[in-house]
């Protein structure tokens, strides 16, 4: 698991920031369902980027720590959130998802739009899941997504982007079905407000996980409570999540 280049991170945070905002307030508003009356409000969010979702939880009174493994992408979520950092209500750290301590524990832990698909294999996801596990208040919640194996297949294209005129994106996937794993080329062109256009190019990679594994691994992590779910409504349990192109995973501690 790679940081993302400077350019990148400028790019990703101007054309892919619409999934934080969606996914911020549904999940905020499913967590406080849990614990309506919990205080002090506390997130850690794993695989931050560049911080909106971050954002959205600090202008509900949440206290904030951001990690992520991209320096560019740490640096402009200080550049959006510098007022909450500057009163110590938000910091962001760099660090490995699969790797990290805090001495303070947190009610709700979230990695969010497939940043845990990134990983390479299962023992990092496991590695990811102890570390939660050690970092999760009592009854803490900790919410992630992932691709599915269906939702990868759909990387094997390419995709050209030209609906915003800031950009010209070009997505090349490659899905390998045997090895469980997605791989996409994103190049392009960005806009500046000085008219110039800038350059980038980024690989990603989303490995193909086994729903159940991953169930199996959060339980073996001290995580009993698990029911898979739609963003739409995390509250109630999909039944077959596999038929899904994106799941969420709702873990609890008791």
């Amino acid at each position: 698991m790679s940081g993302y280049s400077k350019e990148f991170a400028r790019v990703y945070d101007r054309r892919w920031k619409q999934f934080a905002d969606q996914a911020a307030p549904l999940i905020r508003e499913y967590y406080e369902s849990l614990h309506p009356h919990r205080t002090p409000k506390t997130l850690l969010d794993l695989c931050c980027g560049t911080g909106q979702l971050a954002t959205h939880f600090l202008h509900h009174g949440y206290q904030v720590t951001g990690l992520d493994l991209s320096p560019h992408m740490l640096a402009i979520a200080r550049e959006h959130n510098n007022e909450a950092i500057a009163v110590g209500r938000a910091e962001f750290v760099e660090g490995d998802a699969t790797n990290f301590s805090f001495n303070r524990r947190f009610g709700l832990v979230v990695a969010t739009f497939d940043a845990l698909n990134h990983l390479p294999d299962m023992a990092a996801l496991q590695a990811c899941f102890a570390c939660v596990r050690a970092v999760l208040a009592p009854a803490g919640c900790f919410i992630f997504d992932l691709n599915t194996r269906g939702g990868l297949r759909r990387w094997n294209n390419v995709h050209v982007d030209e609906s915003d005129p800031d950009f010209f994106i070009v997505n090349r996937g490659i899905f390998d079905q045997e090895a469980g794993r997605a791989i996409v080329r994103i190049s392009g062109f960005m806009r500046h407000e000085n008219g110039y256009y800038e350059r980038f190019e980024e690989t990603a990679y989303n490995t193909a996980f086994d729903l159940m594994a991953v169930r199996e691994a959060l339980q073996a992590a001290g995580l009993p409570t698990i029911h898979f779910a739609s963003l739409q409504d995390l509250a109630y349990p999909v039944k077959n999540p596999e038929a899904e192109s994106r799941i969420f995973f709702i873990a609890q501690i008791r």
